[in-house]
């Protein structure tokens, strides 16, 4: 079973990212911001994270930066799922360690694409 993390404060957008993945067979833990979803990443071992990138207490960014600077799995898949669209954030994703970037509102099979091919599932 491939085990994604889902780390977004908006409780509507966890549970549509839930509900797509887990009816493609993946199995999908949540977390309501950058601090819960680090601690969350770190009790676990997880394929791919799926990251918010304005979100309270820690953003995208510090996401990014403290599962790529930890001691766990530092190089899992990450993927940026946020409203945002500019260059300069998405360079600076990149350069933080993120693997790709999805603009909200997302397709369905756009982001089963993306997570299967990120985790090599077929």
């Amino acid at each position: 079973m491939i085990n994604i993390l889902a780390i977004d404060d908006s409780m509507t957008m966890r549970e549509m990212v839930r509900e797509v993945l887990s009816s493609a067979g993946f199995s999908v833990t949540t977390a309501n911001d950058g601090v819960h979803g680090v601690d969350v990443f770190q009790q676990d071992q997880y394929d791919a994270v799926i990251t918010d990138i304005n979100m309270p207490k820690m953003d995208g960014f510090g996401v990014i930066e403290s599962i790529r600077g930890g001691g766990v799995n530092t190089r899992v898949p990450i993927l940026v799922l946020t409203t945002e669209s500019g260059p300069a954030l998405k360079e600076r994703a990149r350069n933080a360690g993120a693997t790709g970037w999805i603009v909200k509102p997302f397709e369905d099979e756009s982001l089963i694409s993306v997570i299967r091919r990120v985790t090599g599932v077929r």
